[in-house]
């Protein structure tokens, strides 16, 4: 349902944007069916990540002005016209990026890059194997693995999926609908395993990832698109001396500002240089946003899906 409202209070240290696109992430599905760890109070617009113009800017902000393109993220709140969110989480975008790109750029890359860079510590020559590599967020950590010298494994349930991957520097292609995600693993490293595993999808496949792994290897929890959350059967990570990571962008975001920042440059950086390729797929007007959180949620979407205000 799409309504009038007042227009948002700016609140010190914040900055008014006015909305051009807002990226459609996994989240907002939880957050609508109140299964997210953080629930807005009731009614609310769904929305995490915004790419605009800022409007206006309270007394205290110095380092941003009125007409600057930017991208932002939020809890909620981006599937409006504006929106007030803490200058210090606004970042200036690049001229030659448009406002649909930049809307579908913090939350995937970010997410991606912190994982494969804090967390596991990828190595360039490790083998790295990205579960729902079509999608989103798994593009862009096929994307970014191929950048930071692995040997990308992209692993999905369709042959289009399978390509675009391909083309974003994924060398080997699995598609897990076809047979087994271990055996596949198997067969290919010669019953090694993988050095990284990139999962957001969770449910069965995982139990295939903690076989699928390599000793002393790193499995990273990013979500669960396939809506069950695993039990983990402790003896495995015993048995392969593997680490079980997790990964929550947004809180690393909050805790450790100064490395996400250095994260921020640097992908906008290889952006700036062509060495990132985003891929929107689909974009929906704000009144069909419903159908834009349906093809997420029904994992139809390839790439990354936006909303256009």
């Amino acid at each position: 349902m799409i309504e009038d409202v007042p227009s948002p209070a700016l609140a010190p240290g914040n900055v008014r944007i006015g909305i051009k696109a807002c990226g459609v992430n996994y989240p907002d599905n939880l957050m609508i069916a109140g299964k997210y760890q953080v629930q807005p109070p009731l009614p609310f617009s769904p929305g995490f990540e915004l790419a605009g113009e800022i409007l206006e800017t309270s007394d205290d902000v110095t380092h941003l002005a009125p007409g600057q393109r930017v991208a932002a993220t939020s809890m909620s709140g981006a599937m409006a016209e504006e929106i007030c969110v803490p200058a210090a989480i606004t970042v200036p975008i690049p001229e030659q990026m448009d406002y649909a790109t930049a809307a579908g750029f913090i939350i995937t890359y970010g997410t991606s890059y912190h994982a494969l860079k804090q967390r596991a510590q990828l190595q360039p020559g490790e083998k790295l194997l990205v579960l729902g590599a079509g999608g989103g967020v798994g593009l862009t950590a096929v994307e970014l693995g191929s950048l930071m010298g692995a040997e990308v494994y992209a692993a999905a349930s369709s042959a289009e999926k399978l390509a675009l991957a391909g083309s974003r520097g994924a060398t080997r292609l699995i598609n897990y609908a076809d047979d087994s995600l271990r055996d596949q693993v198997r067969e290919l490293t010669d019953g090694r395993g993988v050095d990284v595993i990139y999962d957001p999808v969770g449910g069965e496949l995982f139990d295939d990832c903690l076989r699928a792994v390599a000793w002393g290897g790193r499995i990273l929890i990013i979500g669960f698109a396939s809506g069950s959350i695993p039990k983990i059967p402790a003896n495995l990570p015993l048995l392969k001396g593997s680490s079980i990571v997790g990964v929550f962008w947004g809180s690393f975001a909050e805790r450790e500002a100064a490395a996400n920042k250095q994260n921020m440059r640097q992908l906008l950086a290889w952006f700036e240089q062509g060495k990132l390729r985003p891929c929107i797929s689909k974009t929906y007007p704000l009144e069909d946003a419903a159908l834009a959180l349906r093809a997420l949620a029904d994992r139809q979407a390839i790439g990354k899906l936006v909303i256009i205000i």
